[in-house]
């Protein structure tokens, strides 16, 4: 599994949602964040399996890029494990 964590542009939030919904992604936790250099922020983190990481990476990145500095970034990196508190689903079905 994947976590990828993403600080982007408020605005983008709605876009970035329905895109990630349509490629099967349902969990999306979404913090508000404040950047020193560019202000308001939204950071999203996802936990998704590694066959859905590059399509949802590339997602993300195409709406978010506006070609402006502050567009923001993205992390990817490895997820141990992810575990559903209420059911006690572990692995992808956490997710």
């Amino acid at each position: 599994m994947k976590l990828i964590t993403a600080v982007v542009r408020p605005y983008k939030l709605d876009e970035l949602r329905k895109a990630i919904a349509e490629l099967g992604v349902q969990g999306v936790t979404v913090t508000e964040v404040h950047e020193a250099e560019f202000g308001p922020r939204l950071k999203l983190e996802i936990a998704v399996d590694d066959g859905v990481a590059e399509p949802v990476f590339e997602a993300i990145s195409n709406i978010s890029r506006t070609g402006r500095i502050g567009d923001g970034r993205i992390v990817i990196g490895t997820l141990e494990q992810a575990i559903r508190i209420r059911t006690g689903e572990t692995g992808t079905a956490a997710t």
